[in-house]
C-alpha cells in the first residue's frame, strides 16, 4: 500500500482527490493539509510515500515546501499538481526538487500511475504540461545549477532517442515498447544519459537537454 499526504488549500479539492485515491486498493491517504506549513508537519508524523503538493497556497506556498524539504534533507518525493497557468511555478517547482508533476484535470489511472512510479523511486511528466514547458524552457536562463557543469558527451542516437521519450512522459516500460527495447535496457540508456548529462533525475535531464538545444519544442 502507497502511503500518500495531500497538501492544498482547497478542502473540496482535498476531499475529492482523497476519495478518487479510495477508489484505487493501492494508495492510503494518511494525511491532509491546507498550506505548507502544515504540509511540513504532516510529513514529519506520518512519512508518506509520495506528498501531492499543490503550488498555489496561502502562507508558505508549494516552492517554499519544496525548498524546505531539501533544507531539511526529507527524501519524500513530491507529486506538484498544477493548472494550465502555472508554467513559471512548475518550472521553479522542478528545480526545487519536486519528481513529478500533473494537471489537476488529469485522469484517475494517470494519477496513480504518477503516484505508483514516485513511490517506487522514479518521476512522471504529464505530456500535456511537457509540450507547454517545452515551448518555454528554451527561452529562459540557464538555472545556476547548470552553469557549473561541463559540456555533456554527444549522446548516441539511441540515447537521443530514449531522451525524446523521457520528456514525453514515457514510462521505461512504454520507452521499451517504443524502441522494442527490453526495460533492463531502458533502464541502463537512461542511466548513462543521466550520466553524460551530469544529473540525478529524468526531469532535470529533460530541462538540460532543453537548455543545451539537444531537444525541439513540439511544433
Amino acid at each position: 500500500m502507497i502511503r500518500v499526504c495531500i497538501a492544498d488549500d482547497q478542502t473540496l479539492m482535498r476531499q475529492g482527490l482523497a476519495s478518487l485515491l479510495a477508489i484505487s486498493d493501492q494508495i492510503d491517504v494518511v494525511a491532509h493539509a491546507a498550506d505548507g506549513d502544515e504540509a511540513l508537519d504532516r510529513v514529519a508524523e506520518h512519512r508518506p510515500d509520495v506528498l501531492l503538493l499543490d503550488l498555489r497556497m496561502p502562507g508558505r506556498d508549494g516552492i517554499a515546501t519544496l525548498e524546505a524539504l531539501h533544507a531539511r534533507q526529507d527524501p519524500t518525493p513530491v507529486l506538484v499538481l498544477t493548472t494550465f497557468d502555472d508554467d513559471e511555478l512548475v518550472l521553479r517547482a522542478l528545480r526545487a526538487g519536486a519528481k513529478g508533476y500533473l494537471l489537476k484535470d488529469v485522469a484517475l489511472d494517470e494519477l496513480v500511475g504518477a503516484i505508483r512510479a514516485l513511490a517506487g523511486g522514479g518521476t512522471f511528466v504529464q505530456p500535456a504540461l511537457t509540450a507547454r514547458l517545452l515551448r518555454t524552457v528554451e527561452s529562459r536562463p540557464v538555472p545556476d545549477d547548470f552553469e557549473h557543469l561541463p559540456d555533456p558527451e554527444p549522446l548516441t542516437p539511441r540515447e537521443t532517442e530514449v531522451l525524446r521519450l523521457l520528456a514525453g512522459g514515457y514510462t521505461n516500460r512504454e520507452i521499451g515498447e517504443a524502441l522494442f527495447l527490453a526495460e533492463g535496457t531502458v533502464k541502463n540508456h537512461i542511466s548513462t544519459v543521466l550520466a553524460k548529462l551530469g544529473v540525478k533525475d529524468r526531469t532535470r535531464a529533460v530541462l538540460r537537454a532543453l537548455h543545451l538545444g539537444m531537444l525541439s519544442p513540439p511544433p
